[in-house]
């Protein structure tokens, strides 16, 4: 059984930035221009880590990547995240970048998480792949965590959500809260995350971040609305519908005590026996 005592809360609050954002489809150096007026935003308001959008540096258009791998995916210590590297450093925070990426041949949907000294932390790679994304792209069972201010992050991208068992192995390993770069389009889309995320946040008792695109990318019509809920599953904050923007939340450990201490779903279910092997944990300075 889980057994949350006073060690297990984090000490103080966590200020997340939630970028809601517009990509140009295929133009990675234009997307990652676009990227740093928000990163510098976040930091002036003093947030500690930003979120941006499922392949938010080319855009959701599979077409274009598959035309030209080496110029449409990012590679470890792509030089062409220098600029946000230099962001981060320069304005203290950190970023979770959605791109797609190659390693070792393979082609993934990734977050690069890149900490507030401008270094390539970790990369996270799209466990759960959508079925027009299995013929693209390889998926990934390594789990990811980031350590953050006493805060344990766990990473999702979009369609990950969707399963229960990849938010509760990252809550049993002993996460706070539930971050998920995604694009999710209007009608359908928008009605699984407003099921999802809330479920997910409940159920596990974390907060649930999730960070959307704004207008279209490639064939879809973004639903925006990017949001975060709390550990009880309510809604506490939301990005319109199609703009551009950046919304920030303290995420509160008092909250998370009050959470755990109401429900009892996570400590009383089923050991879902993911292999601790398969979650890394990176601690950010």
């Amino acid at each position: 059984m889980l057994n949350f005592d006073e060690n297990f809360y984090p000490q103080s609050s966590l200020r997340v930035a939630v970028a809601q954002a517009t990509s140009v489809s295929g133009n990675i150096p234009e997307n990652v221009n676009s990227s740093l007026s928000m990163i510098e935003y976040a930091a002036q308001k003093g947030a500690d880590i930003i979120v941006f959008p499922e392949k938010f540096l080319t855009g959701y258009v599979p077409e274009i990547i598959m035309s030209d791998y080496s110029r449409y995916t990012i590679t470890e210590n792509d030089d062409r995240l220098d600029p946000i590297r230099n962001a981060c450093k320069v304005h203290e925070i950190c970023a979770i970048i959605g791109t797609p990426t190659q390693s070792n041949n393979n082609i993934y949907i990734s977050s690069v998480v890149i900490d507030k000294s401008g270094v390539d932390m970790l990369t996270y790679h799209k466990t759960h792949l959508f079925s027009s994304e299995k013929n693209i792209f390889k998926s990934d069972d390594k789990l990811s965590i980031l350590n953050i201010k006493g805060w344990n992050i766990g990473l999702g991208i979009c369609y990950d959500a969707g399963f229960s068992e990849h938010s509760r192995a990252l809550a049993q390993s002993g996460c706070h809260a539930y971050i998920v770069s995604s694009l999710f389009s209007k009608g359908t889309g928008y009605l699984e995350s407003r099921i999802w995320f809330p479920a997910r946040a409940l159920d596990n008792t974390i907060y649930a971040v999730m960070a959307n695109h704004a207008g279209k990318t490639g064939v879809w019509d973004a639903c925006g609305s990017s949001a975060i809920w709390n550990p009880f599953g309510q809604l506490i904050a939301e990005a319109s519908e199609t703009e551009s923007e950046v919304i920030i939340v303290d995420l509160d450990p008092n909250q998370l005590r009050e959470a755990r201490n109401a429900e009892n779903m996570l400590v009383d279910s089923f050991d879902v026996q993911h292999n601790s092997e398969k979650i890394e944990t990176t601690r950010m300075n």
